[in-house]
């Protein structure tokens, strides 16, 4: 097996990584005080091309798949996760489900000005009453001649407020579950729609987080994403793409807070030393290495997977699981090896330490992850 980039992924991997030198890192105190990524940190990423990076160059896209992808969103998410948030609400989930499920009409009609970045996009499946339980969902599309009149409530939904444009998933056959959800893409400017205000949040402050609210929001039936009653399928066939690239976030960032470790270790002088040659510290540096180590090779395993059109739920949710159980421990090991100052506000693994726990929860959480791994083990009866 050929494990190197190519060259086109590595220009990308350099582009990334000088933008999120120059423009995420020296900002990411900010965007956390402030609460929001600037227009014109979203614009320049637009201007880059990079909110179009996996998809299709006949849909304006950059022709570089899930391996770009996360070759890009593991860049961004070293200099801010907000920023690396952002995105992914967009590109990994939002858009995607367009790419998966829509038409060619649709395509052509939403998909490109996503992926130009022209349009930002947002995914809306979670309720106040139907977080991992689906099945429980309440907002309803009920189809009238030539339209569907949506009713209902998101809530936790990334770029709520900021986006142009949301899929979104309601109840179609009420009364049957996960086989009675469709998709709909929903434009910011229709009547009856409206969102909440942004949430207040642990970490990842720079991300909009709000609800959506449906009043009789007419929705045209050439807006219905896929078929009808399939929309549930839609959405686990988008979260499992999305699944690796917020994989490939928490890559990122672990990266950083690495990187970050290994530079306080070799300065910081304790006992006459610097502590990196204490072996508590080095002990702590080595497990770190090793955990990204294996988190690196299993998040561009599963991208290329998906972009060979290989089946790969099962990795995606493993790759998922184990790329937030390693980010939390990482980043706790580096703030242990700060010692007070990673517990400051004045320094960016404070920031990292909040930002980390999210991911333990978005896409789908831990346990939810275990449940589709062991699922999938039981049902083909060995590894």
């Amino acid at each position: 097996m050929n494990f190197t980039f190519s060259e086109e992924h590595e220009m990308l991997r350099e582009m990334a990584r000088k933008f999120a030198d120059e423009e995420l890192r020296p900002r990411a105190a900010q965007v956390d005080e402030d609460g929001e990524v600037s227009k014109d940190v979203l614009n320049k990423i637009a201007e880059l091309g990079m909110l179009g990076v996996p998809f299709p160059e006949e849909y304006d896209g950059g022709g570089m798949g899930e391996l770009g992808y996360c070759v890009l969103i593991e860049e961004l998410a070293r200099g801010c996760m907000s920023t690396a948030i952002v995105v992914g609400g967009h590109v990994s989930i939002g858009a995607m489900a367009i790419y998966l499920a829509g038409s060619d009409e649709q395509k052509e009609r939403w998909l490109k000005p996503m992926a130009r970045g022209e349009k930002l996009g947002a995914f809306g499946m979670t309720e106040p009453e139907a977080g991992s339980d689906a099945s429980a969902m309440r907002t309803v599309a009920e189809e009238k001649g030539d339209h569907y009149i949506l009713n209902g409530q998101k809530t936790y939904i990334t770029n709520g407020g900021i986006s142009d444009i949301y899929s979104v998933f309601a109840l179609t056959t009420p009364g049957a579950g996960t086989r009675g959800i469709s998709g709909f893409i929903i434009e910011a400017d229709m009547p009856g729609f409206s969102t909440g205000k942004p949430e207040r949040k642990m970490g990842i402050r720079g991300s909009h987080t709000t609800d959506l609210f449906f009043e009789n929001v007419k929705v045209p039936k050439e807006n219905l994403l896929g078929e009808r009653d399939r929309g549930f399928i839609v959405a686990m066939k988008t979260l499992d793409v999305g699944r690796v690239s917020l994989a490939a976030m928490c890559l990122g960032m672990a990266k950083e807070a690495l990187d970050l470790s290994v530079k306080h270790a070799k300065e910081r002088v304790q006992f006459g030393k610097p502590i990196g040659e204490l072996q508590a510290i080095k002990w702590m540096l080595a497990d770190m290495t090793s955990q990204i180590y294996a988190l690196d090779t299993m998040v561009y395993r599963t991208a290329w997977m998906y972009d060979e059109g290989i089946k790969f739920t099962r990795e995606a949710a493993i790759c998922k699981f184990a790329a937030s159980q390693t980010l939390c421990s990482v980043v706790d090991n580096a703030v242990q090896i700060h010692g007070g100052m990673g517990y400051m506000t004045d320094f960016p693994i404070e920031r990292m330490y909040r930002d980390a726990r999210i991911t333990r929860i978005l896409e789908g959480t831990d346990e939810i992850q275990k449940l589709v791994i062991s699922g999938n083990l039981l049902k083909k009866g060995k590894y």
